[in-house]
């Protein structure tokens, strides 16, 4: 591990320990190795649905964590497209078109099981041009570094959706944390993004550092097993090799 990683990971020690002992985070639980469902979670995705970003957004990408649901049942409503990657990128990504959803049944559809049992797993040459990224994170600065739980999945998401021309460096990209999970400082490696606004239960915040955006798929970084376990990562190497 090298030591922008160990710090990565004493920052996330550091701030599920807080979140626990302040009480702050629900189900599911325990915080650890999660991203963080944390108290006002709610307050803080209508935040997200209110910046001009998203009202101008017809397609707008959510990851699956529980923090993020409100986010992605808010995407429905809006009569916007749901893109919604599988945990862990473990199978495809979700498009989930509020068209042809009933609207009594957002809610059910903005949860992982839901999503599965209505949405559409699209192939790479199926996605859409997205306009707008909400991502979880465990820790952010308010100059728009985040960090995840550690396993470098919302950076692949990013990454695969680069290399396929589908996101670009001026797409807007958001998060949702509870307060007490903004740091003062963290590391950025290659594959890490920055985030242009953190929505919080108390305030929205335009970051002030400069923008980060990887190219694409780092694949020196890639493990062979990790490539193995993620079919979208083996298609998409294989269709750059042909």
């Amino acid at each position: 591990m090298n030591a922008s990683s160990e710090l990565k990971r004493e920052v996330r020690e550091r701030v599920w320990k807080l979140l626990e002992e302040r009480g702050v985070v629900r189900f599911p639980r325990p915080v650890y190795g999660r991203i963080p469902n944390f108290l006002g979670a709610e307050v803080a995705a209508k935040r997200i649905l209110q910046l001009e970003e998203f009202n101008r957004a017809r397609v707008v990408k959510v990851n699956p964590d529980s923090p993020q649901m409100m986010v992605r049942r808010g995407v429905l409503e809006a009569g916007k497209t749901l893109l919604m990657p599988s945990p862990r990128l473990r199978r495809k990504f979700l498009i989930l078109d509020p068209k042809r959803i009933p609207r009594g049944l957002y809610g059910r559809v903005a949860s992982i099981s839901g999503a599965f049992q209505l949405g559409e797993e699209a192939d790479l040459e199926d996605l859409p041009k997205v306009d707008l990224l909400v991502c979880g994170s465990v820790a952010v600065t308010e100059r728009g570094e985040r960090i995840g739980k550690g396993g470098g999945y919302s950076e692949l998401e990013y990454a695969i959706l680069r290399e396929l021309g589908l996101v670009a460096d001026e797409t807007p990209i958001a998060t949702s944390v509870h307060e007490l999970q903004i740091v003062e400082e963290l590391p950025m490696e290659m594959h890490d993004f920055t985030v242009d606004y953190i929505a919080t239960p108390e305030r929205i915040i335009r970051t002030t550092g400069e923008r980060r955006r990887p190219k694409g798929i780092i694949w020196e970084e890639l493990p062979e097993e990790e490539i193995a376990e993620m079919p979208l990562i083996r298609k998409l190497r294989k269709r750059n090799l042909i």
